[in-house]
């Protein structure tokens, strides 16, 4: 029963830090549709019938890589396993090509930020939640979730962000005083227990 070897797999991959919350529900449904079908193994054709399911060639493709990676590791002790071949393309989208701001575009995007939208503590949360990400290079989803406890004298404490670790990111002193500048004019509005630059 594939069932069991996908409990296994996944118990493998999660001790070493991987969530695989959706990879979970693609890998049971594989399951459950191989036994229906009879199949004790993975079978290269089995699996392309299962991922063509959904109608998005993307979809297609990053279901039948997870059972691929799935195949590989069963076939390690069992040579009954099929790979199944990557018939409807890459898992992945092709990157954007990035777009490096200059230091002006920076400063400008911040300058911007602050004179935007309503005369309310708004503005400053945007041009603070800039400033903050372009000299630390924090992530939007980092910075949005940071609390006023995660400010130490060492720097920001970062909390299980990317495969649930954490870490510290040092601050500048004049990152430091201008969140601290940011910091004075927010407290009154909201409590400490709460995320500072998302509510």
């Amino acid at each position: 029963m594939l069932a069991d070897a996908v409990q296994s797999y996944l118990a493998v991959r999660r001790a070493t830090g991987f969530s695989l919350k959706e990879v979970g529900l693609h890998l049971k449904g594989f399951a459950a549709y191989s036994d229906a079908q009879s199949q004790p193994y993975i079978n290269s054709q089995t699996a392309i019938e299962w991922a063509r399911q959904v109608p998005s060639v993307q979809s297609r493709a990053r279901r039948l890589a997870d059972v691929t990676r799935f195949a590989r590791y069963l076939k390690a002790e069992d040579v009954r396993h099929e790979i199944p071949p990557a018939v409807f393309g890459s898992e992945r989208r092709p990157r954007p090509t990035p777009y490096i701001l200059s230091e002006e575009q920076i400063c400008e995007i911040i300058r911007l930020a602050g004179q935007s939208g309503y005369r309310t503590l708004r503005r400053q949360t945007y041009s603070t939640l800039f400033a903050l990400l372009s000299c630390t290079g924090l992530r939007v989803s980092e910075a949005i979730r940071l609390r006023y406890d995660d400010i130490t004298p060492d720097g920001l404490l970062i909390r299980a962000s990317k495969f649930r670790k954490s870490r510290l990111v040092p601050l500048h002193d004049t990152a430091r005083a201008g969140l601290e500048s940011y910091l004075q004019h927010r407290r009154p509005y909201a409590p400490p227990t709460i995320t500072f630059l998302y509510h």
